[in-house]
């Protein structure tokens, strides 16, 4: 078993940040609060689990003396037996908490996400998928206890959505979300098939940190905002009002469009939401790139163009091909019961990580 590492300097870096959470000022800057709570109860968490490692050690420890004692009654040596067969089977696990927590924290992992789902090649089975991920998704998010709002939404005359984009807020919601990113592929009998033969279609996910106006500066000159009827289906109200909104990023040639709501304004202020979130994702993968030229995470790269998944109906069969993972519960997955699947994924990419930083420099 890998040695315990020390845990001084979380320590007193816990008793820093419980100094200052006492300060009668420390609630005047709310988004500072957070942070400094957030990162109390990451430490907490943290020693929580160095404790655990220490307490299964020592039980190891104190098992394996007694059956390494030749005048220890066999009764015992029979009991010290099943307990370091426990312990064993726990202390991997443990080990592997305690190095995720003492990681650096991704500074994205905190914030809330923006997911976009857009509907690939299979022309309405492809959007009816792209509805399906996206109820699944929001499943996921109700048992979570997170928030789901909806941003933009295409649909399709068969049903589903050509594309739609809704944000998740919660805590972790982007760290639990983002490796869910890439080409998501359906192998299954649309309902439209007459005669019973399987169609394969695709849906990409993108997902993407929320920024915030700090996090990305946009200059009133940057914008061309256009406003035009909304269209398409939505009951009473629609193409009654100019409330669409087309807001063009001019350095970048981005082009986001709300019409979502009856107010010009809320579809505005969605819009400009989805833009710095698209913003902000381009400067990280340009930074991403420049840093990280030479190697990439053996579970992907996140990269919406990359096929991460496959979702076999008829055999009731889901892979996620990154890390070779299959699971046979395909129903309740699209129920929104991923925690498993995202676990794994979560644990892999630690893996690949704490095999990264042991390799030497190029």
């Amino acid at each position: 078993m890998d040695s315990i590492p020390p845990v001084d300097r979380f320590v007193e870096r816990q008793r820093e940040l419980a100094k200052e959470m006492a300060e009668p000022t420390f609630y005047g800057d709310g988004r500072r609060a957070a942070a400094v709570a957030r990162e109390h109860r990451r430490i907490g968490e943290l020693l929580e689990a160095h404790g655990r490692c220490r307490s299964l050690e020592q039980a190891r420890l104190e098992a394996e003396s007694i059956l390494a004692d030749q005048g220890c009654d066999e009764d015992i040596k029979f009991l010290a037996r099943e307990e370091l067969g426990r312990v064993s089977a726990e202390e991997g696990d443990a080990h592997f908490r305690l190095m995720g927590l003492m990681a650096p924290e991704d500074p994205d992992d905190s914030r809330n996400t923006v997911i976009e789902i857009r509907a690939g090649t299979g022309g309405d089975e492809a959007a009816l998928f792209a509805g399906d991920l996206y109820r699944m998704y929001v499943r996921l998010a109700e048992c979570s206890a997170w928030t789901v709002e909806l941003l933009s939404a295409s649909g399709a005359e068969s049903g589903g959505f050509r594309e739609i984009i809704f944000s998740i807020g919660g805590e972790n919601a982007y760290r639990t979300l983002r490796l869910e990113s890439g080409v998501h592929r359906v192998q299954r009998v649309p309902v439209t098939e007459a005669n019973g033969r399987i169609h394969t279609s695709t849906a990409t996910v993108a997902v993407l940190p929320e920024a915030e106006e700090v996090d990305v500066q946009i200059a009133p000159e940057e914008l061309e905002i256009t406003v035009c009827k909304a269209s398409g289906p939505g009951g009473q109200g629609v193409n009654t009002t100019d409330s669409a909104v087309q807001i063009l990023h001019k350095p970048t040639g981005m082009i986001v469009i709300c019409a979502d709501e009856r107010s010009q304004q809320k579809n505005k202020v969605k819009a400009t939401k989805v833009l710095r979130a698209r913003l902000l994702e381009r400067r990280r993968s340009e930074e991403r790139e420049k840093y990280d030229s030479n190697r990439r995470s053996q579970i992907g790269s996140g990269d919406r163009s990359e096929r991460i998944r496959t979702y076999n109906f008829p055999q009731n069969r889901l892979t996620d091909h990154r890390i070779g993972l299959t699971l046979h519960n395909l129903p309740q997955i699209m129920d929104g019961q991923l925690a498993n699947l995202l676990e794994a994924l979560r644990r892999a990419e630690m893996e690949a990580r704490m095999a990264e930083i042991g390799k030497p420099s190029p």
